[in-house]
């Protein structure tokens, strides 16, 4: 996703948009959530472009600053994109061809393969960490800290519901 495509997303047109049916009410969570994770997304792709990563494919930000900084391997980060294993196939062998990832035979199970970032991707996951840290800060001045913990708390729920959701399937 580029810059523009971002900041289209966290546009005020596109949350009025986005609103909920009553004015009174403000922009509609959906929109407002939409709208957070552009901002996070801005910030990220500003700090990977001063470093020179700029050739990261869709989710690859996702998956690298997650192995690095939450200790989630590959696919515990591809698996929490919910996209097919074509799919994350395809971006872990775009991830290794620009050299983000390395991928080694498991020396326990030669079946089996081991990913693990290589010194490209953590650097590359130290400046989306750089991102999401000047957001959280920028958001640490504007909110209280009672406040950040509802919205975790918020998110939290609606993540449970997504994972309750999944399983009824």
């Amino acid at each position: 996703m580029t810059v523009k495509e971002v900041d289209h997303i966290a546009s005020p047109a596109y949350c009025r948009h986005m609103a909920s049916p009553s004015e009174n009410d403000g922009p509609g969570i959906p929109a407002l959530l939409r709208a957070a994770r552009s901002c996070y997304a801005q910030a990220i792709i500003a700090k990977l472009t001063e470093a020179g990563f700029d050739d990261l494919p869709r989710n690859g930000p996702f998956v690298l600053g997650g192995m690095a900084h939450w200790g989630g391997s590959a696919s515990d980060m591809i698996h929490g994109l919910d996209v097919t294993k074509q799919a994350a196939s395809q971006l872990i062998d775009t991830l290794v061809l620009r050299g983000y990832l390395a991928r080694e035979t498991n020396p326990e199970d030669r079946r089996r393969m081991t990913i693990e970032l290589t010194a490209r991707g953590r650097a590359a996951a130290a400046a989306v960490r750089s991102g999401i840290e000047t957001v959280d800060a920028e958001l640490a001045g504007r909110v209280t800290p009672g406040e950040i913990d509802g919205l975790r708390t918020a998110l939290l729920a609606l993540a449970e519901i997504k994972a309750e959701r999944a399983e009824l399937d």
